[in-house]
């Protein structure tokens, strides 16, 4: 009988259960167990050829070039902007990720977070319980249901957010880098453009060097004082600094965010400001999703010992 592949584990998944699967399965090492991690790679790397990690935790390039016999990377979670695209593809390592699984969870959180800060469910909640009620009525909040829905990046995720805003009889419009073929939505040339003409501003693309900060000052001044930012995606799109001043100056009427910067540590001032709904980064945090996440790291690493392809790679990955 042969030995399972020899796996390395850069730290716990987000799922209980799926540590267990993998360590059945697999001949797996935690690395985030070894009190000496830069020995243990120097002494061992070169045993393993494969790598199961996570969307939060990524790949740097050192541990890339620690496992000279990499072969496979399994992530957890559909982004891929921690793993090191430059040192993987040097190697010639093939990578999966969990896309598609988790889009209905995340558009939805994308939903909840623009009716919230649209409607001020959370901050009535908490006009509630201080007992506010009693002394005065709760003011008067923004309707969602016939507004322009703009989306930024309408990929998996977007285009199901596009139809929850169906739902609501919104008009949807988008930017990308080109226009989706076959997409009845409006295509917009430049987030500018598609942030002057929408009520709601989802941000849906993807992270990394090529989106970071594109969501400007001038952004936010397009969307203007009636006009709200949903981010659902990865907080480095944002200038969270700029964000800041726009809440704190009414420049945008408010933001629902389950991404940020620096996690898990939003800036200070937005925790002081009421036209702002906070989440910790849970859009695919359910029992659904995460239970699909984690077969399919399961799925794309026994797919690649059998047919030398991950079942879902990422972009960069598959063209190898």
């Amino acid at each position: 009988m042969s030995r399972p592949p020899r796996l390395l584990q850069n730290g716990k998944m987000p799922l209980a259960a799926l540590d267990q699967e993998l360590a059945a399965q697999f001949d797996i090492h935690r690395l985030d167990l070894e009190a000496d991690r830069a020995g243990f790679l120097a002494a061992h790397g070169a045993e393993f050829v494969g790598l199961v990690t996570s969307a939060g935790i990524g790949a740097d390039a050192e541990l890339v070039r620690a496992l000279p016999n990499l072969q496979v990377v399994s992530s957890f979670g559909v982004g891929y902007d921690t793993l090191d695209e430059a040192a993987l593809v040097a190697q010639k390592v093939r990578v999966g990720h969990t896309p598609q699984v988790l889009d209905g969870c995340v558009a939805d959180l994308a939903f909840a977070l623009l009716l919230d800060v649209s409607r001020g469910v959370s901050a009535a909640d908490r006009f509630v319980r201080r007992g506010d009620w009693t002394r005065g009525r709760f003011g008067l909040q923004t309707r969602v249901s016939g507004k322009r829905l703009g989306i930024f990046g309408m990929g998996r995720i977007g285009s199901t957010i596009a139809r929850r805003g169906s739902g609501f009889d919104m008009e949807v419009g988008y930017h990308n880098r080109r226009p989706v073929e076959g997409s009845p939505h409006a295509y917009k040339d430049s987030l500018l453009a598609l942030a002057e003409w929408c009520d709601y501003l989802v941000v849906a693309a993807a992270g990394g060097a090529g989106t970071r900060h594109l969501v400007t000052a001038e952004v936010l001044d397009a969307l203007g004082p009636k006009g709200f930012l949903v981010n659902i995606a990865r907080g480095s799109v944002v200038d969270e600094a700029a964000l800041v001043q726009a809440l704190q100056q009414g420049r945008i009427a408010g933001a629902g965010l389950d991404v940020f910067e620096d996690e898990p540590r939003p800036l200070p001032a937005l925790l002081e400001l009421d036209n702002v709904v906070l989440a910790p980064h849970m859009a695919s945090g359910t029992h659904e999703t995460r239970r699909a996440m984690g077969d399919l790291v399961v799925e794309n690493l026994k797919a690649f010992f059998a047919t030398g392809r991950p079942r879902a790679e990422v972009p960069w990955s598959a063209e190898l």
